[in-house]
């Protein structure tokens, strides 16, 4: 079970980076908006740190136990059809980032209450930033 745990955290932590990394770079290039691609910068940064800092979970245990040959839904995502709007991708990676975000607090429960905290807050900093971002797009 706990390697079961350790794949979903480092699955999530993937994908927490990565949508906010896909944020930041838009918020940077194309909205051109210093302000909030700098928060985007620092959540992300953060949560990389918050699960180094844990004392009860490794970032070398969870990168053990990946396994992407047999992930059976590592491309479940990708749709076929017409490209998105710059403001679609954005949207969606942050929702993408906020859902990943709550997957990593409630895993992170199951061994280190500190960590768990530490992704709720971030998850939270996440959703003003979108409420900043509609505001100013839509």
């Amino acid at each position: 079970m706990k390697q079961g745990i350790y794949r979903i955290i480092d699955a999530n932590l993937n994908r927490t980076r990565e949508g906010l990394r896909v944020c930041e770079d838009i918020l940077r290039f194309v909205i051109v908006d210093k302000k909030l691609a700098n928060s985007t910068k620092l959540i992300r940064h953060a949560a990389t740190r918050a699960l180094l800092s844990s004392k009860k979970i490794s970032l070398r245990c969870i990168i053990k136990e990946r396994d992407t040959k047999k992930d059976i839904m590592k491309f479940s995502d990708l749709k076929k059809g017409k490209g998105a709007e710059f403001s679609d991708l954005l949207l969606s990676n942050i929702e993408r980032s906020k859902e990943s975000l709550r997957v990593l607090e409630e895993c992170c429960k199951v061994f280190d209450e500190e960590t768990s905290k530490k992704y709720r807050s971030l998850r939270f900093r996440v959703y003003d930033i979108e409420k900043s971002i509609v505001v100013k797009l839509f």
